[in-house]
């Protein structure tokens, strides 16, 4: 199908558009540029060199999609931002390609939501159906992992990683790791309960919900080390895939992970 592009986008010559494209007043795509077929491009988005958008995905109004690093170390080197498929950019977010000194690259992955004003840095790997909300920031180096949901305004620390099926409150500001499925909130951010919702969403079953919620109490309630708990997970949990992910995580800490609020109301929730 043929693509419709407004007149007053101005288009590299080099740029490689798929089929059924739609790019909208005002835009500007430079050169060694990549946009799959049925791709929707608003008014006013700039799209820099480096910038490979996967089928289906939408760009509204303002976006900025590849653009130099805010890092010092960068010197102009050649790296790439991917997009995947079937994702959602909102208005005015921006999106930072990688840096040479990183992994040279930027990703996000397929069906995921990016809300207006939000910004992910550069080296940053954002995984499948993800929802990041208005105005939040993900620093340099930052890992986010598949159906992560991130409130409205929340910062997260650069080398910092969020794990599977978590969600970061509105307003919150994260420094530690986020270990999978749970709910972390506040400045700092703690940890205040598993993520039920998320895991009902993600389709888990209510067998390996309850076997989280035991994983969760471990770690975070039995007054255990992270290798403590780990010992203890291994030798008392199932070993359904979801366990192993979350020990997995736990064996690579890295920055360590959010500690827990005095007070939860994890023990509390209905299934």
């Amino acid at each position: 199908m043929m693509s419709k592009i407004h007149p007053t986008a101005i288009i590299d010559s080099q740029v490689r558009l798929g089929n059924d494209v739609e790019i909208g007043p005002f835009c500007i795509i430079e050169n060694d540029v990549e946009i799959g077929d049925n791709v929707f491009i608003g008014a006013r988005v700039t799209i820099h060199s480096g910038s490979r958008i996967g089928n289906g995905t939408r760009i509204l109004d303002g976006a900025i999609i590849g653009m130099e690093p805010q890092d010092l170390k960068y010197k102009g080197e050649k790296t790439l931002v991917i997009i995947g498929e079937n994702t959602q950019i909102r208005q005015m977010a921006a999106i930072e390609r990688g840096t040479a000194t990183g992994t040279g690259y930027t990703t996000v992955g397929n069906n995921t939501l990016i809300m207006s004003l939000a910004h992910i840095a550069h080296d940053c790997q954002v995984g499948n159906n993800v929802i990041i909300s208005h105005g939040s920031g993900l620093a340099g180096h930052v890992i986010v992992e598949d159906r992560v949901v991130i409130g409205g305004l929340a910062g997260v620390h650069q080398f910092c990683r969020v794990g599977a099926m978590a969600m970061i409150g509105g307003v919150s500001k994260v420094t530690k790791n986020v270990p999978p499925y749970i709910l972390v909130d506040g400045i700092p951010a703690k940890a205040a309960s598993v993520n039920i919702v998320g895991l009902r969403r993600g389709g888990l079953t209510p067998e390996v919900r309850a076997e989280i919620k035991k994983a969760y109490k471990i770690l975070y309630r039995n007054g255990n080390t992270v290798s403590q708990a780990i010992e203890e997970i291994e030798q008392n949990l199932q070993g359904y895939p979801e366990i192993d992910h979350f020990l997995r995580f736990l064996r690579d800490v890295g920055r360590g992970i959010c500690a827990a609020r005095k007070q939860d109301d994890s023990e509390s929730e209905g299934e």
